[in-house]
């Protein structure tokens, strides 16, 4: 009978010391989940680990007694067995057992699997905690009244994550969420970290329509425009008159009455739209969604436009280009050369050339590969002349216009673009 008691109390010993570990090991965010989804065990286990100093209180309280009996009944055992020489050996038994069998072995198991073992524990500790709360609220007083004199706070901790810890944990989902996924989710986090003048169309390639062009001119530019949205200005992108949407051009055209002033009209029906060069992209983009707009002129301390931002330009920044053409996945203003180099335009963007070609140029200073040269070299350079920034060989082709035209590109290693 005193045999089948210690087997007992020593099965309560290690469900104690596994299952207190494994509640404290469980993955809150998992749990949440679970518990929302209605699964019962998950519920009392988020209930009990709501206030972590009632629980730890109760499994301390409960294991205390556990093993302030065992070595009284092994005692007892010993000496109705064999007299006091077979005290010493059990206590030195019984602290083998306890050590490796009621510690070491559960809590690892609690650690390694927690969910298998914190959630039928709830089950357990729930109707524990009520029979037994006299006495954990006693033995809590105490014990937080100690912390107050060490001066430590009782505050929980807080569960929630910043963002860099979500990626970490984005990052480190592995298998569960798709390569694929994983990139736009890191890539919604680094919003808040670029701003729409990372992106824009710089003003020196904003497609516009000039109402002071020949009229001969402005047709067939409308002819053969591609956007479903174009900027009119009068003589200078910063006398815009408004945004012309094609849709508009359309119906005037089909009642044979488009003309110069109709157009300026149908342009003036919808103002154009400012935002200031370091608007972050999630807060562009609640913008767009709050004014109900697509595009954007961005504009600097002084109000000069500087470029322009579309809805289109912070979706690419999520799920990347917008195309089906696995042959059109390089940069538009890249072409890949025999030998294994790239020449690319000089006003691309640094952030697109990055992100369509998996290449890591400097992002922290300009924008363009232009201004990036430029404010490396600190000069207009001759064409022929050659560079190196982050490993990458730079050679400029083409300048003019007191700006860099074209640019050779020799990536450190011989690799592939995006796609």
């Amino acid at each position: 009978m005193l045999f089948c008691l210690l087997a007992a109390l020593l099965l309560l010993a290690a469900f104690f010391a596994g299952s207190e570990t494994a509640l404290m090991s469980l993955n809150r965010y998992r749990l949440r989940h679970r518990a929302n989804a209605g699964h019962r065990g998950a519920q009392l286990a988020e209930k009990l680990l709501a206030r972590p100093d009632r629980l730890i209180g109760l499994i301390l309280l409960l294991s205390t007694i556990v093993n302030v009996l065992a070595p009284t009944l092994v005692g007892l055992i010993a000496l109705r067995l064999g007299g006091e020489f077979l005290v010493a050996a059990g206590v030195v038994a019984l602290t083998f057992v306890l050590l490796i069998f009621c510690e070491v072995a559960p809590k690892t198991y609690g650690a390694l699997h927690p969910e298998q073992l914190a959630l039928p524990a709830a089950y357990v500790y729930t109707p524990l905690l009520w029979v037994c709360y006299p006495f954990v609220w006693f033995t809590n007083l105490l014990a937080n009244g100690v912390l107050r004199l060490f001066g430590a706070s009782q505050q929980q901790a807080s569960n929630s994550l910043s963002s860099e810890e979500l990626r970490t944990v984005v990052a480190e989902a592995g298998a569960m969420i798709p390569h694929r996924h994983q990139q736009m989710l890191v890539s919604i986090l680094d919003l808040e970290n670029v701003t729409v003048e990372d992106i824009m169309v710089p003003r020196t390639e904003i497609v516009g329509i000039d109402i002071e062009d020949d009229w001969d001119d402005v047709i067939e530019q409308l002819r053969q425009s591609q956007h479903t949205r174009v900027p009119v200005y009068e003589g200078d992108i910063d006398r815009i008159v408004g945004v012309l949407h094609m849709k508009r051009v359309v119906h005037e055209l089909a009642r044979g009455k488009l003309d110069r002033d109709a157009l300026v009209e149908a342009a003036s029906a919808r103002e154009a739209y400012f935002v200031p060069s370091g608007t972050t992209l999630n807060s562009q983009l609640l913008s767009f969604q709050r004014d109900k707009r697509r595009m954007a002129f961005v504009v600097d301390e002084y109000g000069d436009i500087q470029g322009l931002v579309t809805l289109e330009d912070i979706l690419e920044e999520i799920v990347g280009e917008f195309t089906t053409d696995p042959a059109a996945m390089m940069h538009k203003d890249v072409r890949a050369e025999a030998d294994g180099s790239f020449v690319a335009n000089a006003a691309a963007s640094i952030r697109a050339l990055n992100r369509s070609m998996r290449w890591n140029l400097p992002t922290d200073g300009p924008k363009t590969l232009n201004g990036l040269i430029l404010e490396f070299l600190e000069n207009i350079p001759e064409p022929g002349t050659t560079l190196k920034l982050a490993d990458y060989m730079l050679e400029v082709l083409q300048t003019g216009d007191n700006a860099i035209k074209t640019v050779r590109i020799r990536p450190p290693a011989a690799e592939p673009p995006a796609g």
